[in-house]
C-alpha cells in the first residue's frame, strides 16, 4: 500500500538515506530542508527508485515554514500517513564557547523543529484518527557527552517531550502513534560542515554506522510504532543501558575520553557551516546520505537484526528453555 511520508532534514545523512528507502517502496515522499542542492538529489534519488517526491524548502526552526510546507504536501500527495523528524544543527565546542545565539538556534532546529513537524502532523493526523510520528533520536538524549551540550540537551528534550505527547494520545485513545528510534554515531555529511572550535576534524564516536542501517531502523519503527522506542546498534544499547547501572563511571570515563574520541587526528582548517545557512544551498554540492567514514563504518547490526525479530528471539528462547527444563526433568526421573 502506497503511502505518504513527510521527512525533516531529508537533503542529507539519515534523512536521505530513509528518503531513499521510502522511494523504493514505491511511496509518495515529501521532502524538507534547507539545501537547494541536496534536495534536487533526494528527488533524483526517490525518482529513479521508483517513488515520487516534491521538495518543499523549510527551516523546521520557524514553525510557520513547517505548516506551510505540512499543506503543500498533502495538496500534491495526499494525506500525510509518516512524518519523519531527522532535521538537526549542532555545535562541537565546550559549553562556554558557545555563543548564546548559537546555543538558541541548535536548540531550535533539534528540539523545536521536532516540535513544530509533530504539531504540524498531529492537526492533520488526530482528526482522521490515524498516522505514525517517527522522531529519531540518539543515545546522546539518554547519556550526554563533552563537546556537545547543544545537542544532547535538544535530544533529551525530545525524548521528555515525545513521553508526554505519546500520554496525552493514550488518554484520548488516539489511533495516531509516535515512537523514537534512538542512533549510534552515524557517518554522516554534518562533521564536514558542522560548527566547530576544536583543534582537529571533528568525528563520530565510534564504533560508526553507515546510515542506510539507520535509515532501516526507521521503517521498521514507522511500520511497527506500538513500542515507545528502538535502539539502532550496539552501541546505543551498550551506552543507555551502561548509563543506566554506572552513570557516575560513565561520567569520569568521558571526562577523560570524550575529547579526543571525537576528533580526527588532523587539523581542523576552515570550512562552511551549516548553522545559519545550508552549504548545499542553490547552486552548491550535493553531499548525499554519506559522509566522510566510509572506511571505518559499519553496514550490519546484529543488535538491529535482534530488535527488528524480538518475538523469534524471545520465542526461541522460551523454547530452549522448555526444552532444557525437560531434558533436566528427564535426567532426574532416570536417577
Amino acid at each position: 500500500m502506497t503511502q505518504t511520508v513527510v521527512i525533516t532534514g531529508a537533503s542529507a545523512g539519515i534523512g536521505r538515506a530513509v528518503a531513499q528507502l521510502y522511494g523504493k517502496r514505491g511511496d509518495l515522499v515529501g521532502l524538507l530542508a534547507r539545501g537547494q542542492a541536496g534536495l534536487e538529489g533526494a528527488v533524483k534519488d526517490i525518482e529513479h527508485a521508483g517513488g515520487t517526491a516534491l521538495a518543499v524548502p523549510t527551516d523546521v526552526a520557524h514553525y510557520d515554514q513547517v505548516e506551510e510546507a505540512a499543506r503543500l504536501v498533502e495538496d500534491a500527495l495526499g494525506p500525510i500517513d509518516v512524518w519523519v523528524n531527522v532535521a538537526f544543527a549542532s555545535v562541537f565546542a565546550p559549553f562556554w564557547e558557545i555563543e548564546p545565539d548559537e546555543y538558541k538556534r541548535v536548540t531550535e532546529v533539534s528540539y523545536l523543529g521536532y516540535v513544530h513537524g509533530t504539531r504540524a502532523a498531529l492537526d492533520r493526523m488526530k482528526p482522521r484518527d490515524r498516522g505514525t510520528i517517527v522522531q529519531v533520536g540518539s543515545a546522546l538524549g539518554l547519556r550526554s557527552i563533552p563537546l556537545q551540550s547543544a545537542y544532547c540537551g535538544a535530544k533529551h528534550a525530545i525524548n521528555g517531550f515525545t513521553s508526554s505527547l505519546r500520554t496525552e494520545l493514550l488518554h484520548e485513545g488516539s489511533n495516531v502513534s509516535v515512537t523514537v528510534v534512538q542512533m549510534p554515531a552515524v557517518n554522516t555529511p554534518q562533521f564536514s560542515w558542522v560548527l566547530s572550535r576544536l583543534p582537529n576534524h571533528p568525528q563520530p564516536v565510534p564504533p560508526i554506522y553507515e546510515p542506510e542501517l539507520a535509515a532501516r531502523g526507521v521503517l521498521f519503527a514507522a511500520d511497527h510504532p506500538r513500542r515507545k522506542q528502538y535502539w539502532v546498534g550496539e552501541s546505543t544499547a551498550a551506552t543507555i543501558v551502561a548509563n543506566k547501572f554506572a552513570a557516575p563511571l560513565l561520567d569520569r570515563y568521558l571526562a577523560r575520553t570524550g575529547f579526543k574520541s571525537q576528533q580526527t587526528g588532523e587539523k581542523d582548517h576552515d570550512h562552511p557551516t551549516n548553522l545559519w545557512e545550508p552549504v548545499d544551498g542553490e547552486g552548491g554540492e550535493d553531499h548525499g546520505a554519506d559522509g566522510e567514514f566510509d572506511d571505518r563504518s559499519h553496514h550490519a547490526s546484529p543488535e538491529l537484526w535482534l530488535s527488528h525479530h524480538a518475538r523469534a528471539v524471545t520465542a526461541l528462547g522460551g523454547a530452549a528453555l522448555g526444552a532444557a527444563a525437560v531434558l533436566v526433568g528427564t535426567r532426574r526421573a532416570r536417577r
